[in-house]
């Protein structure tokens, strides 16, 4: 191995970076985070917000001693788990083929 592979490798690196699919890819990759996440942050401090000044609301009663604040708190994890299974599936279906093609565009230049 050479002292110019570190280099080298950083070259292919930038050199697919700078690639209009790659450029797609990250912008796939964003457009479906970027939204997700502001929704699930929107969605968790709505209810740490609700908590503290609206306590009366979240302390109603649904049945027994279940109360609203309760039952938003268990769809935080059930938000959590559903948004997981949603990005799996979805890179699945669409990150993952574009990532592959993108590596195999590297792995093709690593070969030269």
């Amino acid at each position: 191995m050479s002292n110019h592979a570190p280099a080298e490798a950083d070259d292919q690196y930038m050199a697919v970076q700078a690639t209009p699919e790659f450029q797609a890819l990250r912008k796939k990759f964003r457009g479906f985070v970027f939204p997700m996440t502001a929704f699930f942050l929107a969605w968790y401090f709505l209810y740490v917000l609700l908590s503290i000044f609206a306590s009366d609301f979240m302390n109603k009663a649904l049945f027994g001693k279940i109360t609203i604040g309760l039952v938003f708190g268990l769809l935080q994890f059930v938000t959590t788990f559903a948004i997981t299974f949603i990005y799996a599936r979805w890179a699945n279906r669409d990150l993952d083929p574009a990532a592959d093609a993108v590596g195999a565009t590297l792995d093709g230049q690593r070969e030269h």
